[in-house]
């Protein structure tokens, strides 16, 4: 991702929390997400930022960084056109969200028993359900590492937050590599992606980035993007229409809403057939109050039907976003509210961790791992 904007570091940091990649790519060159030995786990992610909204992960669709001063907005105000009072938050059918037993935080507890910032780390970021990312383009494995992760949830009947990671030109600046070679190839992705989805609610936080920065493509290549992108929101509610899809929407330091909601509207955000909504701040710091504020504000300006809502990225905005734009892994951040499906806000539908607090964005160590005083710093 672009710095201006908001960067999701690629690599398993990106934004997500646990990666699900194929046995087969062993410590992954796929910095979108994290890289997995098994089939979850997080690849290093450039330590270059992209313009979303995410400060690290998201290659930097998580990353999402701020955007440059000359980029940010005040943070909008939302529109008159709707009001949490006049919009109830959607009732969710399931106890809670889904937490993958795979993750870099969990390997690290297990292995450093004796470590004096164990309990903090296990109590206040392993104990709390995170993203899963899919950031390698591997067909042949896609579904059934999809379907490893939902069918456990189903039967826990949790909510997994799945993360699809690998359109082309993702980072539109290299640093992440990775990603399908071409849009063709990524919607055959796709429709392997859906077939693993099964038949329960899943949320799908679909490519971080791929709208907030889409500004680096030409008219022609974000056109097919966007179609591309309308295509996966479509296909994934066929296959499985419990799923709830979500489309990137940057942060509140980055576009105006309705700039963004017009990127929205081409990509498919706005039709019933393939989205339910919008999501922020995914790898970034952006503070919870600000982003409702501007999420409602995309809402307004993107229209379509009324049941649409925002799920937010609180992982690390607990003390809001620091100056000057930074997202590499900055000083003095804290975890946000924890990831719940009952807001109690009108529209936003829910709070998630889409990056794993701790894993590093490439500052404080290798991007995309895991890193013990970083996740401590966060969360004491």
């Amino acid at each position: 991702m672009v710095a201006a904007a908001s960067v999701v570091v690629a690599v398993g940091t990106v934004t997500g929390l646990l990666t699900a990649l194929g046995a087969d790519h062993g410590g992954g060159a796929d910095r979108a997400g994290p890289q997995a030995s098994r089939s979850v786990r997080l690849d290093a992610l450039p330590v270059s930022p992209s313009p979303s909204s995410t400060s690290s992960p998201s290659a930097e669709p998580s990353r999402s960084a701020s955007p440059p001063p000359t980029a940010r907005r005040a943070t909008p105000t939302p529109s008159p056109k709707r009001t949490s009072a006049q919009q109830e938050p959607r009732p969710t059918t399931v106890t809670g969200l889904y937490r993958h037993p795979d993750s870099q935080v969990l390997d690290w507890i297990r292995a450093h028993p004796g470590d004096p910032r164990q309990d903090v780390i296990a109590a206040r970021i392993a104990g709390h359900p995170a993203a899963v990312w899919f950031t390698d383009h591997t067909p042949a494995t896609i579904t059934a590492r999809v379907r490893a992760v939902t069918s456990a949830g189903a039967a826990q009947g949790r909510v997994p937050v799945l993360v699809p990671y690998a359109i082309p030109d993702r980072d539109c600046g290299g640093h992440s590599e990775g990603g399908a070679p071409d849009l063709g190839a990524y919607d055959a992705w796709i429709d392997r992606f859906a077939a693993g989805l099964g038949s329960d609610e899943v949320i799908v936080v679909l490519e971080p980035d791929s709208v907030a920065q889409s500004e680096c493509l030409s008219a022609g290549e974000r056109a097919d993007r966007f179609a591309s992108l309308a295509r996966a929101g479509r296909v994934m509610k066929d296959a499985d229409p419990a799923a709830r899809v979500y489309y990137d929407a940057g942060h509140s330091g980055w576009h105006a809403p309705a700039k963004q909601a017009a990127w929205l509207k081409q990509a498919g955000a706005a039709s019933a057939d393939s989205s339910d909504g919008v999501f922020s701040n995914v790898s970034n710091f952006h503070t919870t109050a600000d982003e409702v504020a501007y999420d409602r504000a995309v809402l307004d300006s993107l229209g379509g039907p009324s049941g649409l809502g925002a799920v937010i990225d609180t992982s690390r905005n607990g003390n809001g976003a620091p100056p000057g734009g930074q997202w590499c892994d900055p000083a003095g951040r804290k975890l946000g509210r924890a990831p719940t499906l009952t807001t109690g806000m009108g529209r936003i539908d829910a709070y998630l961790w889409v990056k794993l607090p701790g894993e590093s964005d490439g500052c404080r160590g290798e991007p995309g791992t895991f890193t013990p005083s970083y996740a401590y710093d966060l969360a004491r």
